[in-house]
């Protein structure tokens, strides 16, 4: 279908809704400095009034876009069409049992289930539909069976903000037991005693992970035993168990350090031994086999080394190099085999496999040869076997689940994902540019588009961004996004500093005091896909999720004229604001990523680019925002304050939109047939914006 690009006029937004808008000035002095902040009150959740305006703005938005509603239902169908509505995970082995997890026509969620064998009878073991009835949200964020599979552990958020109560099944006769451990993180790790469970508990105001329990299944878990409490409020807690299961580790992390605790897992009443003493900057992560715990670590090594230390002492004194330090290579995961180990590495922005053998010979990397793509090492419990296992996908490749035999070096497809109707991967084509942009680096962009719909002037184009915390945005397919690349829309990744896309420096480049080039990274990635020809001027849109949404506010304050329209899910966008807030979930522990506002030099550089406080008067491009009430990570209020003053100054018509979902948090919606119809909407806005409402 060949795009109309004629322009809509959106003059008539305020005919199809009242805007909200009102205001309350609040005048705090930080620093020295009065800061005018005319929507605080948006923080108050329980003020009936607030909770109207966020009422108000959902039914505003929903007014604005009824027009679209028939797009809206095209998409949905088109989208849900092409997923197989009944379908099941590839089964993979842990302890003499097949687990997998399937979906049914019709229902929201996932049924995880297990088999004896690869022919025996199912075993349902959790059925989310019938545990979410009567939640407007529901997830299942961990779930572990115990060391004889009779038992398992797992942890529901019935909100969305990340505080999970733990339950137990006795998968023997499959009743709920009556334990209940409320308050808990989605870490959790059974003791070899079939019994014994370990788990974390956060904080009742700011939700940091920082309690340590263990709890005897069967007992009163107001009697569960204190193991460890972290008091700096910059780090946070996680429980996880070698995958020998032979230990217990307990992990303290903050943005740019980690800290180890250890105890075996056959005696979990003994008290968890330190691995090694916190120290600034140094980052790592652990395994077990035979005699030598196993260390990634980034000890004089920017972009990690892995190194072994005997069990017996775990002193630096005894480290030695297994893997050696690569200046250009990032050593972002390793998974242990008795007979092999295999790491998982990104050179050049693209993630390799590679396979070395413990005996020394016969290492050797694992090969892809599409321009873009992303591969994971998935569901590897078994030690002694000769078969890794990994996913693979690209932005023209579904999902897909590969079995590897390290020995034989014979790949084997167990599954790709399907995509029904008239999906055929040669009509796309994917393609790896690269944009220059602020101190001479080149920016990676990752796109994809339908070989049959390009146009010489451009196409309308859709940008994501994300560029925090290390994150690397890979470029994974979705079949979702069909309903745009077959109505002729680009979709392109920039690749900015902030990720670690091309390595540990790659994310250093666009933090804390360098957090500058992240903006100057996505906005150049625009003007290079203009300047290129992939993007048509007039129709190039945006998109960013939490961190992300930075970009997106960035891009509205600083070049509104670049974009026909933006969509920015739960942004983080009143960075200061937020960050000078220690009460608040996150804030403490990401002082090492955006730095601290009660310094001076932070709080002046945040100043400068915190999206909240560098709107002007002026024209904007379309904005679509999305917010969570019980959203823990970015607060509800960040969009709507972001929103309401965006509007306040606003010298165009264009429509600037907020929903806010009532009973979620940050992932949204939960159930796959609502997030479809999330989908809908979004490409409904930007199709309607490209002028193509069919």
């Amino acid at each position: 279908m060949v795009l109309n690009t004629t322009p809509k006029s959106r003059a008539g937004t305020t005919a199809r809704g009242r805007r909200p808008c009102l205001l309350h000035p609040a005048r705090p002095c930080i620093l020295g400095v009065v800061r005018d902040d005319p929507f605080a009150w948006f923080r108050e959740r329980n003020n009936p009034r607030v909770l109207s305006y966020l009422r108000a703005e959902n039914a505003y938005a929903a007014a604005v876009l009824a027009h679209t509603r028939p797009l809206q239902e095209r998409l949905f169908t088109e989208i849900k069409g092409r997923i197989k509505q009944t379908d099941a995970s590839v089964p993979y082995r842990r302890g003499g049992f097949w687990y997998y997890s399937r979906t049914q026509d019709g229902l929201d969620y996932p049924i995880h289930c297990r088999r004896a064998g690869p022919e025996g009878p199912e075993e349902v073991l959790l059925d989310l539909n019938q545990l979410a009835r009567g939640h407007d949200y529901f997830a299942i964020n961990a779930r572990e069976p115990s060391p004889r599979h009779d038992l398992l552990a797992f942890a529901a958020d019935t909100r969305g903000d990340r505080v999970h109560v733990i339950r137990f099944k006795d998968l023997t006769t499959g009743a709920l037991l009556d334990d209940r451990l409320p308050m808990a993180s989605a870490s959790l790790a059974w003791a070899n005693d079939n019994r014994t469970l370990f788990y974390v508990t956060v904080h009742p105001v700011t939700l940091r992970p920082y309690r340590v329990y263990r709890h005897l299944v069967g007992t009163d878990p107001s009697r569960d035993v204190l193991i460890y409490e972290e008091e700096d409020e910059e780090f946070s807690l996680g429980v996880a168990k070698t995958k020998s299961e032979r230990y217990v580790l307990i992990g303290a992390f903050q943005t740019v350090t980690s800290e180890y605790r250890y105890l075996d897992a056959d005696r979990p009443a003994a008290a968890p031994r330190l691995f090694l003493p916190r120290q600034r900057g140094h980052e790592h992560d652990i395994e077990h086999l035979g005699a030598f715990f196993y260390i990634r670590t980034n000890d004089g090594a920017r972009n990690f080394r892995l190194m072994r230390t005997p069990v017996a002492d775990t002193s630096r004194e005894r480290w030695e190099e297994v893997i050696p330090h690569r200046p250009d290579v990032l050593l972002q995961h390793m998974e242990i085999f008795r007979e092999y180990l295999v790491i998982e590495e990104r050179d050049r922005g693209l993630v390799r496999l590679r396979v070395k053998p413990w005996s020394g010979t016969g290492e050797h990397e694992i090969a892809f040869d599409e321009p873009a793509y992303v591969v994971a090492l998935v569901d590897n419990y078994e030690l002694d076997t000769t078969r890794v296992r990994f996913s693979y996908t690209s932005l023209t490749t579904p999902v897909s689940v590969f079995d590897y035999d390290m020995a034989t070096r014979e790949r084997v497809l167990l599954k790709r994902d399907d995509v029904l109707g008239d999906f055929d991967p040669s009509r796309y084509r994917t393609e790896r540019l690269t944009a220059p942009s602020a101190g001479g680096v080149e920016v990676p962009i990752s796109l994809v588009y339908r070989v049959d719909r390009r146009r010489p002037q451009g196409n309308p184009l859709l940008l994501y961004g994300y560029g925090a915390y290390g994150i690397s945005s890979d470029p994974i397919f979705n079949s979702a996004r069909l309903s745009l690349l077959d109505r002729g829309f680009v979709y392109a990744i920039a690749h900015v500093r902030g990720g670690e896309d091309l390595g540990r420096p790659w994310y250093d480049g666009g933090r804390l005091l360098e957090k500058e080039n992240s903006f100057a990274d996505y906005l150049a990635s625009a003007e290079h896909l203009i300047r290129t020809g992939y993007a048509d001027p007039k129709l190039l849109f945006g998109l960013g999720a939490s961190a992300g949404g930075l970009l997106i506010g960035t891009a509205v304050n600083r070049r509104p004229d670049l974009f026909r329209g933006l969509i920015a899910h739960v942004p983080f966008v009143d960075v200061l604001n937020t960050m000078l807030d220690e009460s608040l979930p996150l804030t403490t522990s990401e002082y090492e990523e955006w730095g601290d506002p009660r310094k001076p030099e932070y709080y002046e550089y945040m100043r400068r680019y915190s999206p909240y406080d560098n709107i002007a008067p002026g024209p904007r491009p379309a904005v679509l925002a999305t917010a969570g009430l019980y959203d823990s990570q970015v607060q509800y209020w960040e969009p709507a304050k972001w929103i309401a003053r965006l509007r306040a100054t606003q010298t165009n018509d264009a429509p600037l939109l907020l929903r806010t979902h009532m009973a979620a948090g940050h992932l949204g919606a939960s159930g796959r047939y609502r997030t479809y119809r999330e989908i809908a909407l979004d490409y409904a806005f930007l199709l309607d914006f490209a002028g193509c409402s069919s």
